[in-house]
Parts: structure tokens; C-alpha cells; sequence
């Protein structure tokens, strides 16, 4: 009887199996973004992992998570395991250092990385109102009258709407001045006219409020998701410029805790930097997002309209703004009172919603 026969079959197992252990067949990233970036990370996830097989070989499995860019956030505190945050404002960023100090998902640094301050496009804010304009909307002091009824999502949940209050805020400024009471009181009546639809827990929740619901007269929202709506269902809904908005500017990070872990910083870091390539600048414009490659602003520029913008400079950057009027007991607290605001029922999950990984 040959002895020698277990031991060289155990030694060939192993063998092989150490052969695979060292060789990954596929790497899997997760993308947590805010509402409306469905179809535009559904996109560009493709075009990414077909382009990092072309440069390494390595098959990657990227899937993206949608919701409030302020839920979202929380959740990556909370464990979601993301390599990367696309969200819709810095704040959300921030959070995952400035709320976890004691064991920060991020550096604080994060948003001097990559170009244009780790934001690889831009929007702003505009009214969206069905074909015809019924109300006769025309700017933001239309949403004050008693009978237009305002669909727009909640600051304390959605970036979007974070964006959208201060785009109203800065028309209330340029109208008032510096008379503070006046301005709180102009906000006030614009989500007075939003509080009886229910706040929607994000922008694409509005959206649907707005289009399937058949709730409100106006929806205030982004000017992507507004031109994603009008381009589906061209004959029934309109895009109104206001003549004052804000300059939004959705930022990207490596989640840095999470992709040590995960052993995925390359391939993570690779993810947001082409953002910036021309190929990712064309996805970008195609799916209604500003883009800043010279090419892609050419060929889509026609689609955004000029109009006043204001930053968030303006309001002295997001970890004042965040504090000033969407922290606990902040100014939108404030104006709402003792009405709490209620939710709007949760839609279904969009089809392209990715899993998170457990």
C-alpha cells in the first residue's frame, strides 16, 4: 500500500486552493449616493468596471444605495459598509469625521483630494410645474400665495433639501435685505405650503410626490431631476428658472476606514478619479448633472439656463450653515414650531437601487 498517497493528494489541495485564495476573481465596491444619482451612477458604474478590466484585468462588482444624502450619511455611520460617499453636500461628508472623532470614517482633509473641491459636477435648484403652469408660477414668491401648495423634501433627511431651503433663502435675502424677520417669515410661508403634502425624506421621494402622487403645484428640486422628468414626459410638465438660485455642489469621498478594511483603496480612489475624465464628464452631461470638461459643458450647455447663483460660501461655508439652520433647535426647527413635520409615505425602491453590503 502506498502511504505516500493521502499526503500528496492533501499536498495538491492545498496547493490549489492556496493558488485561488491569492487570486481575486472580482472586487466588489459600494457607492453610497444620495437620491436623484440612480441612472447616473447606473451609467457610470459600467462604464467604469468595463474601463478598469481594460487597465488591470480585475472584474469589479460596484453597486450603488440611494436615499436622503442626510439618512445616507447617518447609515455609513452607523455601518454601511461604503468604499465611497457620493453625496449632495459636504456637510454629510463632514459627519463622518466631525460626529464619529473618536473613530473617524474619514480625514478631515477629504475634500482637497480631487478637483473643484471633490465635486465632479454641479447643479442647482429650479421649480418644476406641470404643462401649462396652472398656478402661474414665475418665482419664488409665488409659493408664498395661500393657494399654491409646495412639494419639497425635508432639510433634516435630504441634501436636496438643504439645497432648496437656502436657494429660497437667497431670493428671501435679495429681497429683504438683512431684515431677518422678514426673510424667516417669507420661509416660513413656503414650507407652511409644504407641511400639509408631507415632507418627503429625500429629493427623488419629492419627485415622486410630485409626478405619481399628483401632489403639490410646484415641486422645488434639483435642476437634473427636474430635466430627467421633463425629458421622460416631455408634454406634461415645464422647468421654471427662478431668477435667484444656488450653485450646489454634490461632493465625492473615499470612505477611508472602510476601504482599509476592505482591502479596496486602489480601485476606490481609481472610482472617483475618473469622474473627471472626459468619457465620465459625457455620462455626467448626458444624465443632466453640470459638468466641467469643456467638451461635455459644449455639447450639453444648452440644457442649462444662466441664472443668479449664490454659494454656500455665502452662508459661510456648510459646517456654519449646517449648525445655523438644520441642527437640532436650528432655524428651520424654528420656523416649523410646534408642527412637526410630517413624513410623506415612503415609495417603493427604485428598481436601480443597489444593495448595501452586510
Amino acid at each position: 500500500m502506498n502511504t505516500r498517497l493521502p499526503f500528496l493528494t492533501l499536498a495538491l489541495l492545498l496547493t490549489v486552493v492556496s493558488g485561488c485564495s491569492q487570486k481575486k476573481s472580482s472586487v466588489a465596491l459600494l457607492n453610497v449616493s444620495y437620491d436623484p444619482t440612480r441612472e447616473l451612477y447606473a451609467e457610470y458604474n459600467q462604464a467604469f468596471a468595463k474601463h478598469w478590466k481594460e487597465q488591470t484585468g480585475e472584474i469589479l462588482e460596484i453597486s450603488s444605495s440611494h436615499a436622503g444624502s442626510g439618512k445616507q450619511s447617518r447609515a455609513i455611520i452607523d455601518g454601511a459598509e461604503a468604499d465611497v460617499a457620493t453625496l449632495a453636500l459636504a456637510a454629510d461628508i463632514d459627519a463622518l469625521w466631525s460626529k464619529v472623532p473618536d473613530k473617524p470614517l474619514i480625514a478631515k482633509d477629504w475634500q482637497g483630494r480631487l478637483p473643484h473641491n471633490s465635486s465632479p459636477y454641479t447643479s442647482t435648484i429650479v421649480l418644476l410645474v406641470r404643462k401649462g403652469n396652472p398656478k402661474n408660477i414665475k418665482d419664488w414668491d409665488d409659493l408664498v400665495r395661500d393657494d399654491v401648495s409646495v412639494i419639497t423634501p425635508n432639510p433634516k433627511t435630504g441634501g436636496g433639501a438643504r439645497w432648496n431651503f437656502l436657494a429660497a433663502w437667497s431670493y428671501a435675502k435679495q429681497k429683504f435685505g438683512n431684515d431677518d424677520a422678514k426673510i424667516r417669515e417669507f420661509i416660513g410661508k413656503v414650507y407652511a405650503n409644504a407641511i400639509k403634502n408631507g415632507l418627503p425624506a429625500g429629493a427623488r421621494e419629492g419627485t415622486i410626490a410630485f409626478t405619481e402622487r399628483k401632489l403639490g403645484d410646484v415641486s422645488i428640486n434639483w435642476e437634473n431631476e427636474a430635466l430627467l422628468v421633463k425629458s421622460k414626459n416631455p408634454n406634461d410638465y415645464e422647468i421654471i428658472t427662478p431668477s435667484v438660485s444656488i450653485l450646489a455642489e454634490p461632493p465625492v469621498a473615499v470612505v477611508d476606514a472602510n476601504v482599509t478594511r476592505h482591502g479596496t483603496q486602489k480601485e476606490a480612489t481609481a472610482y472617483l478619479q475618473y469622474l473627471y475624465t472626459p468619457e465620465a464628464q459625457e455620462i455626467i452631461g448626458k444624465n443632466f448633472y453640470r459638468p466641467w470638461d469643456p467638451a461635455a459643458k459644449a455639447k450639453y450647455g444648452d440644457q442649462f439656463k444662466d441664472l443668479k447663483l449664490t454659494s454656500i460660501a455665502d452662508f459661510g461655508g456648510w459646517s456654519k450653515a449646517q449648525k445655523t439652520y438644520f441642527a437640532d433647535g436650528g432655524v428651520f426647527d424654528q420656523l416649523i414650531g410646534a408642527k412637526a413635520a410630517p413624513q410623506a409615505p415612503t415609495p417603493s425602491p427604485s428598481p436601480s437601487q443597489g444593495d448595501q453590503k452586510k
